[in-house]
This record gives C-alpha cells, structure tokens and sequence, in this order.
C-alpha cells in the first residue's frame, strides 16, 4: 500500500469487496484483506474488531448503494402514490435480481448475514417498510388509498410480495414469469388499498363492478408463477 495513502474504513471496505468477490464469503479473511491492501491485519482490525464486524460493514454499504434509487422514488411526488407503489416495488425486484446476477458474491455474503440472523438484515428491512409506510401515508392523505393503519400495511405489502426481494426465492426472479407475476400482485394490491371500505356508500355504488374482473386476472397471473416457501426476512 502507498506509505502516503490513508488506511480507512471506507479503503478497507473497498478493499474487502475486492477480495469477497475473488474468494467468495465462505474463504476470505481478514489476511487476505490487509494484504491486498499492503498493510498488516492488525491495522484491518484497528478499524474493524472482527472478521464479523468487518463483513456487516461491507454488506451494510453495498445494500445502501444498491437500493440508492428506492429512497428518491419513495419520495418523488410527482409520481401519485398508486404508481409510486408499483414502481416502488418494481425497482426493488429489479434492484434484487440485479445483486444476484452481477454481484454474486456480496449477495451470497448478504445471505449468510440474513441465516445469522444480524441486524444487517433487520435493519434493511425497516428501511424498506419506512418507504413503504412514507407512500401509503401519502396514498391515504390524498385520497387514493384507504386504510387505518398505513405501518401496519405497509408491513402487508412488504410481505406479500416477498417472493419478489427475499434471498430465499432468488432462483425464480429470472423466469421469464417473474417480472409479470410480480405486476399482477402489485394491480391487486393497488386494487385493495384503493377500494372504499366496506360499508361506504361509495362501496355499496361500486359493489360488483369491475374490480372482481381485475382480481380474476391477476389470480390468474399469480396461479401461474411457481410457489416459494415463506421466509423470515428480505
């Protein structure tokens, strides 16, 4: 390592990427760290106390990085909430596919993470349903969506498509279904959360009409994809 460089987190971090994508989670070490870097393993540690802590802080910043466009659509107002939905959750499939396919071997670190049980996870996962909430609110506050409780759905909708963002289901999410089955789930859950609630006038107006047409559909289109078993979290 160049004597004048600075040896920080984020260089280490760099660093350890580096070297996860060319061993692979399972086989790099903190040696192999510090000697792409030049430097011995105690300076790795100075900064890091852990082979663990080292591999929750990449993980943590390749997660940020890759889910970067999730927070500007989350807030973008130009977009109506119903179609933020739905680009909300379209871009965090494709953000998804995306880490599997050209980062594989982050993401198999990301999911030893997840089977650990770290707060990587779980903390992925809040900011995520923080989003979700943000767009429901605002779904709520204009008229488009209906519900009492936007934190708790928001909580619903993260878990009904997680076949869709899930380490555990990561296989499917390049059939050629994938993407279409994901749409249809999206239509019936734009479709829930925008109908009057039960009991309004405007409910009993528009009983029977073209909604049950919509779910006929998208059930289709969902009968269509293959099943994954439910997991914990994304």
């Amino acid at each position: 390592m160049n004597a004048t460089r600075t040896l920080d987190a984020e260089t280490i971090l760099t660093a350890t990427e580096t070297v996860l994508r060319r061993y692979g989670p399972e086989k790099a070490t903190v040696r192999d760290v510090a000697r792409a870097l030049g430097v011995s393993h105690a300076s790795v540690y100075r900064h890091f106390p852990s082979k663990a802590a080292l591999r929750e802080a990449v993980t943590r910043r390749w997660i940020s990085r890759a889910h970067a466009d999730l927070n500007a659509l989350a807030t973008n107002t130009a977009l109506p909430p119903p179609e933020r939905l739905r680009a909300w959750l379209t871009t965090l499939f494709t953000c998804k596919r995306n880490m599997t396919s050209q980062d594989p071997e982050l993401f198999a670190t990301y999911r030893i993470l997840v089977d650990e049980h770290t707060t990587v996870a779980t903390d992925h996962v809040a900011v995520l349903i923080e989003q979700l909430r943000g767009i429901i609110t605002e779904g709520v506050d204009n008229g488009d969506f209906h519900t009492a409780d936007p934190t708790a759905t928001a909580q619903v909708v993260f878990n009904a498509t997680m076949a869709y963002h899930h380490p555990a289901h990561a296989p499917q999410w390049h059939t050629p279904e994938a993407e279409t089955a994901l749409q249809s789930v999206c239509t019936l859950l734009i479709a829930g959360l925008s109908a009057q609630p039960v009991g309004s006038a405007h409910h009993q107006d528009q009983a029977g009409s073209s909604s049950q047409s919509v779910s006929d559909h998208s059930a289709d289109a969902l009968l269509n994809h293959r099943k994954a078993p439910r997991t914990r979290c994304t």
